[in-house]
């Protein structure tokens, strides 16, 4: 081997090392940086009387997506549209068919008749309409074309939509009294700038380094989004579901992936998409259908069968074929 080959062989390994160091530095500042945000956000929440249903929606559920919030931004802001819009696509079938799955395995999911008339035809509407501004993705093609600003604008005006429709139907709750409402101002303040600290540090950290990481390996930035990047940032969500199923608690599980969700397309791609428009190149249809089709399977088996339930059956089919998709995409690259 020559001289040259070993400085490139040593150069790709050193390159390697520091994007994976960056990458795994990034997701943990932003997990916590989530965590503790969400913290100080429903801690102010509570203090002006706000109903615990709209802080699990929104709050929570806001929380749990932002790290899918700052990745996708960023990678948008950087010109990295495989990671951003890989990362969305991934994150949504990484909920819906593996943790939910998952949760399923560990305690039969029940839904409740708020998420039957809401967040679940949401949770479809959501992925039909990011197959509709994907362009010709919905005939089976898509390169060379873009998720364009007007259709960012037009996610964010659904995102409106929601938002409203979410306060009009719910209320407040005067005088609740829980270990967030004991926070001081001070402490709230804390935590709701250190958390924002921890998540733009952390998503620049993670988006650098996992972008020098597929240059490295050869995967495509889309490949990269949809698999590893998708996967760390719903780390929050696969946390909150699996102690929820664990501890019987399954509607916060259901609740929490449908509303992350929901986040991802109208909130994350709006707002990804507004920055700079996202390029199909790297995509396949079958990334899109395949998201369509976990958010079809959830509608399905709560409107058809006359049971509002996912169980442990379901619940291993999803986790086999979210681990199908995972294989395609291996060899698709």
């Amino acid at each position: 081997m020559s001289v040259s080959t070993r400085t490139h062989s040593f150069v790709k390994i050193k390159i390697m090392f520091i994007s994976i160091i960056s990458f795994i530095a990034g997701i943990v500042l932003v997990i916590k940086g989530a965590d503790w945000l969400t913290e100080g956000a429903s801690a102010l929440a509570r203090r002006y009387g706000i109903s615990e249903l709209v802080i699990g929606l929104t709050i929570v559920a806001l929380g749990t997506s932002l790290p899918e919030l700052v990745i996708s931004t960023g990678a948008a802001l950087k010109g990295s549209s495989g990671i951003a819009l890989g990362n969305i696509i991934g994150s949504n079938i990484f909920n819906g068919l593996l943790i939910l799955g998952v949760a399923a395995l560990i305690a039969p999911i029940r839904f409740n008749a708020r998420m039957l008339t809401r967040e679940i035809p949401f949770n479809l509407l959501a992925s039909i309409v990011l197959l509709l501004v994907s362009g010709s993705m919905l005939l089976g093609g898509g390169e060379g074309e873009y998720v364009t600003r007007y259709s960012g604008l037009l996610l964010l005006c659904f995102l409106a939509i929601f938002v409203r429709y979410t306060f009009s139907i719910t209320g407040t709750d005067e005088g609740e009294e829980d270990e967030h409402e004991r926070l001081s101002v001070a402490k709230i303040i804390f935590f709701i700038l250190i958390g924002l600290a921890a998540l733009i540090f952390g998503g620049n950290l993670f988006v650098d380094g996992v972008t020098a990481l597929a240059r490295v390996v050869g995967l495509s930035e889309a490949v990269i989004g949809i698999t590893i990047v998708s996967a760390g940032s719903s780390l929050p969500e696969l946390a909150v579901s699996v102690n929820a199923a664990r501890k019987g608690n399954v509607g916060i599980a259901l609740g929490n992936v449908l509303g992350s969700n929901i986040l991802n397309i109208f909130l994350i791609l709006g707002c990804s998409a507004t920055i700079s428009p996202i390029a199909l190149d790297g995509f396949s249809f079958v990334d899109f259908y395949v998201l369509l089709a976990s958010s079809l399977l959830i509608y399905a088996v709560t409107r058809f069968g006359g049971k509002a339930i996912i169980t442990r059956i379901e619940g291993a089919v999803l986790v086999a074929a979210y681990v199908a998709y995972t294989a395609y995409l291996i060899m698709r690259s």
